[in-house]
């Protein structure tokens, strides 16, 4: 009998009450049905959520959800370096992100994975052929195709979707980028990762997927993450980045 793959898939929360239960109901619907060659577990890694979100899972009971209490909402980067630490400790081969507003289809993490037994990361495209975004605003639309076009020129990277959040890793790119160096709090996280991987030379899968504005909530989407993700590109692209691989 051959040795399944251990997979996490990380999901950073503050206040998602209104999507949480659905999100786990479809990965345990998935987990099933890829019963015979992944093992899924799902790491809710929630910054104290006001609404109870933490609370909710846990209640939940399932043995192959954990949670991981934060004490406060720290920002994205912080949140998925928290939860790769505590997967990348706890032994498993495949890491992945997804958004815990079900933006993202938890049905096409199956592609991503697949992909990994090519290449060393996968990342959810939107922008590329069979890839789609829904309901999503017209000014949000621009502002991801503006900031990838920009953060490829500056960084010199060949990705449609520099800045999706929806990926997953072979546990060797977490070990060698040095998670804990990066300083980037909102999407920048996933530019200056998806940089950091490419100068270490791993492979990068880009796969379509499609992107659904979330239904419920609040989004996280603010004018500060924008700038900071302005200003990194832009010091990283046109002056010096300083990582050690």
């Amino acid at each position: 009998m051959n040795k399944l793959t251990k997979v996490l898939i990380v999901a950073p929360t503050y206040n998602e009450i209104e999507s949480i239960h659905s999100l786990i109901t479809r990965i345990g619907t998935i987990r099933e049905a890829l019963a015979n060659r992944y093992d899924l577990s799902l790491l809710v890694v929630d910054d104290n959520s006001p609404d109870g979100t933490s609370k909710a899972v846990k209640e939940r009971n399932l043995n192959w959800i954990y949670v991981l209490d934060r004490p406060e909402k720290g920002g994205l980067g912080p949140a998925y370096i928290a939860g790769f630490a505590w997967g990348l400790a706890k032994d498993f081969d495949y890491l992945c992100e997804i958004d815990a507003d079900l933006s993202h289809q938890p049905e096409e993490l199956v592609n991503l994975l697949d992909a990994l037994a090519g290449h060393d990361l996968a990342i959810g495209t939107r922008w590329m052929p069979g890839g789609s975004v829904i309901n999503w605003p017209v000014s949000r639309q621009l502002i991801s195709k503006i900031g990838t076009g920009y953060a490829r020129i500056a960084l010199k990277l060949e990705l449609k979707d520099i800045t999706s959040g929806y990926r997953a890793f072979h546990r060797e790119v977490l070990e060698k980028i040095d998670l804990e160096s990066i300083n980037s709090q909102g999407y920048c996280f996933q530019i200056e990762v998806a940089l950091r991987s490419s100068i270490n030379g791993f492979s990068i899968a880009q796969i379509p997927i499609t992107f659904i504005e979330r239904a419920g909530g609040v989004s996280k989407m603010s004018k500060k993450i924008v700038v900071e993700a302005l200003w990194n590109v832009t010091k990283w692209g046109f002056g010096s980045y300083k990582y050690r691989r």
